[in-house]
């Protein structure tokens, strides 16, 4: 059965291999564009990104055509793929193996965008690794003992 209307609103947030800051604030919104462009590509549709040196926040309603770890694979092998090529960073860039997707009600994507478009200023204040925990803990899940962040 085809699904003719959906409500489907995820966050995800993918780290870099190693939590190495490979993302440069010169090529930042080129590879923030290339991303978009990805997602639009599965039928999805984009409401806020922001790149990181070393993890990126992104907000989308996605297509029920595809489910989490397809799209979150298909991104994060495509992304790679395009930095690597246009020589984005030093080294061989990678995305940790997995990544988290959030889901989020319809009233809240605003919210969320405007922390996602925040990220400067938020990381002033709060490390990575603090902003993290605090998502479990908003989320209500526990961190694996195999998840690294």
């Amino acid at each position: 059965m085809k699904v003719d209307y959906n409500n489907l609103f995820i966050h995800f947030v993918f780290i870099t291999a190693g939590r190495i800051p490979y993302i440069q604030e010169i090529h930042r919104d080129r590879i923030e564009k290339y991303i978009t462009g990805i997602i639009k590509n599965c039928d999805s549709r984009l409401y806020a990104i922001y790149a990181n040196p070393e993890h990126m926040h992104f907000i989308i309603s996605k297509s029920p055509d595809y489910g989490e770890n397809q799209l979150a694979e298909i991104i994060a092998n495509a992304s790679a793929k395009f930095i690597n090529d246009n020589n984005l960073c030093k080294g061989v860039f990678a995305w940790q193996q997995s990544c988290s997707a959030f889901s989020v009600s319809k009233s809240d994507v605003d919210k969320v965008s405007k922390y996602i478009i925040n990220q400067p200023e938020h990381h002033k204040i709060h490390t990575f690794e603090e902003e993290y925990h605090e998502f479990l803990k908003i989320y209500q899940h526990s961190l694996n003992p195999t998840t690294s962040v």
